[in-house]
């Protein structure tokens, strides 16, 4: 048996960008992310050993999100990387990283990079 855990709509304020003003003034950003971890032991024992601390894996994304990077695609790889190595029985990834009102000179809401990643 399998579960997708999903934690939807993280927040912060951060600083990516590829202008320096970016990496200087910060922009808010919404992250999304869905794990495939095996749960029969969880189901059967109602223990959390037995599955992923939902808390700790906000705490690896929050850690990843303070580190500027120039692009999304950089920062949503860096939080699968770190996950993986925090939580190995993670089968499956899957992250998108939301950008809020990015400065382009259009009106546009985010600007979003999604990554898929399997261990299995």
């Amino acid at each position: 048996m399998t579960s997708k855990i999903e934690l939807e709509g993280m927040r912060f304020y951060a600083f990516h960008g590829v202008s320096p003003q970016e990496r200087t003034v910060g922009n808010s950003f919404v992250v999304t992310l869905s794990l495939t971890v095996p749960v029969q032991a969880a189901v059967e024992s109602d223990e959390l050993a037995h599955t992923v601390n939902y808390a700790e894996v906000y705490e690896s994304v929050n850690e990843e999100m303070k580190i500027p990077s120039r692009l999304l695609e950089h920062v949503a790889g860096r939080i699968l990387y770190a996950l993986k190595k925090r939580f190995p029985q993670v089968t499956t990834a899957c992250i998108k990283v939301s950008k809020q009102a990015p400065p382009f000179g259009g009106e546009v809401r985010s600007a979003s990079v999604i990554l898929e990643e399997c261990w299995a």
